[in-house]
């Protein structure tokens, strides 16, 4: 059965991201996308008049589906402290994954010729999980909003590293599977994000 409507619309949206993942924002073309989601021509440009139109649509659906994955530090300990560490660790699971990490290195990709594209990719990633971060900290450690959101940039930027930079590398390989929360001890040294978390915000 032929989908039509807000089911085509998803389709296609699904279709694009992986489309744009695969072969960058250049490379991809508004024919290319058309034939992988089984549509006509028409119909694409009926829903989406440019491919601009379509990369930020593509990267609106990124967003949510990543602040679901993400959660906010409330979702993963009652402790305030011990949420941050898991929600850290969680970012860093969710870069290992292959959707997550060649959406960073799109955006790296894309930088020069395409600033503002590249930029709304950071800001799904690194904005939706600083911004829910900094929240954090200033509802159960009382910091003002500036000095919260200096903080959680600091978190967010030693609690990846060096995993980022390895995986943009290839010195750790991506993983194709979605990772799952109930594995996040086990996949991520989330030791090691305690004792930095204690560095950047004594508790």
């Amino acid at each position: 059965m032929a989908r039509r409507g807000e089911a085509l619309r998803e389709h296609i949206l699904d279709t694009a991201k992986l489309a744009f993942l695969e072969t960058g924002f250049e490379r991809t073309s508004m024919d290319a996308i058309a034939a992988r989601a089984e549509t006509s021509k028409r119909s694409l440009y009926a829903h989406f008049p440019t491919k601009d139109a379509l990369f930020q649509a593509v990267v609106d659906r990124i967003r949510t589906l990543f602040a679901d994955r993400m959660g906010t530090p409330a979702d993963y300990a009652e402790q305030p402290a011990e949420a941050i560490v898991r929600y850290c660790g969680r970012f860093v699971q969710l870069l290992r994954w292959s959707s997550v990490g060649r959406m960073v290195r799109l955006g790296i990709g894309e930088a020069d010729r395409l600033p503002e594209l590249a930029a709304g990719l950071f800001d799904v990633l690194f904005g939706v999980t600083t911004g829910n971060l900094a929240a954090h900290l200033v509802t159960a450690f009382g910091l003002p909003d500036g000095e919260a959101e200096g903080v959680a940039e600091e978190l967010v930027g030693v609690a990846i590293h060096p995993t980022l930079p390895r995986l943009l590398f290839g010195v750790e390989p991506l993983t194709d599977e979605l990772p799952s929360r109930a594995d996040l001890a086990g996949e991520v040294d989330l030791d090691r994000i305690r004792r930095l978390l204690h560095r950047v915000l004594p508790v």
